[in-house]
């Protein structure tokens, strides 16, 4: 078996590698060229440090990898581990693990991290032997629901750029990887103030039209309340996103812990993922 780096290798091996890694998984991520490239783009995910297993000629396995410094540390993330389906449980995922953390020790890294499917035993006990730790719980919750406005609640708001928001001191930067800023460079933001201009609360999310020009889906990469707020500001925060209006709502990676995802799944709305938020201290 070959391991090589992803620019070393041409786009139709490493769509083969990433498909076939992923066949038959808790969470159908089959991607064309296009959406794989997006990936890579949008989660800052590096082609020089992310890596394809070949048995001759065929790729058989895959790890992307990215780098960013979090609270003046540098961590990197495990975007995705896949390994061919007729090579499950032959060595190829260990080989790759080992590689990946040789590349980390290279680049310094301080802290792993990656996520992994709840129900995903065998990846899990993998990552657990090379030194990983489960540090939380993450949800991604979707459904329909009504946004309604209500005055009374008298929650102001400032429109932000995502990049904007660690210029706040309440602003928190050690969270999952796609959660983070900059996963969601093409979104918006909004701070959220009560009555004495003190901050209760910020999101970080993007809004996707519909062909009929209205509002269709809320992606929320983070949903905070913070201590001056509470749970009943959490639909007014909504509605000055979705305008009073019925919209798909899905959240990306919210913690359990999370209030606003006790407030999700009151309103009906479904986890369509559970995952944990794996660690591991390089030092």
């Amino acid at each position: 078996m070959e391991i090589k780096r992803l620019s070393q290798c041409t786009l139709e091996d490493v769509l083969q590698a990433w498909n076939d890694g992923f066949e038959g998984y808790f969470v159908q991520i089959k991607l064309n060229a296009e959406a794989f490239l997006t990936r890579l783009v949008g989660e800052g995910l590096s082609p020089s440090h992310s890596i394809v297993a070949f048995d001759g000629n065929r790729p058989v396995g895959i790890v992307l990898n990215g780098f960013r410094t979090v609270d003046g540390k540098k961590i990197s993330w495990n975007g995705g581990t896949g390994v061919a389906t007729d090579y499950r449980g032959k060595g190829v995922s260990r080989a790759l693990m080992e590689e990946t953390l040789a590349i980390y020790k290279e680049e310094n890294v301080e802290i792993a991290t990656l996520e992994v499917i709840k129900e995903n035993e065998r990846a899990i006990k993998l990552y657990e032997k090379y030194g990983y730790e489960i540090s939380d719980h993450l949800l991604f919750i979707t459904g329909e629901y009504q946004s309604e406005v209500n005055d009374s609640l008298n929650v102001k708001e400032e429109l932000l750029r995502p990049e904007q928001l660690p210029n706040f001191s309440f602003y928190k930067e050690d969270v999952p990887w796609q959660c983070n800023w900059l996963s969601a460079k093409q979104g918006e933001a909004k701070v959220f103030y009560n009555d004495e201009n003190e901050p209760i609360g910020y999101a970080i999310y993007r809004r996707i039209w519909g062909a009929d020009q209205k509002l269709d889906r809320i992606v929320f990469h983070q949903l905070n309340l913070l201590d001056k707020g509470n749970k009943e500001d959490i639909p007014r925060f909504i509605a000055s996103i979705a305008g009073g209006e019925k919209v798909n709502i899905t959240s990306v990676n919210f913690l359990a812990s999370n209030p606003v995802s006790d407030f999700f799944i009151e309103q009906g709305l479904e986890v369509s993922t559970e995952q944990y938020q794996m660690k591991k201290n390089m030092n």
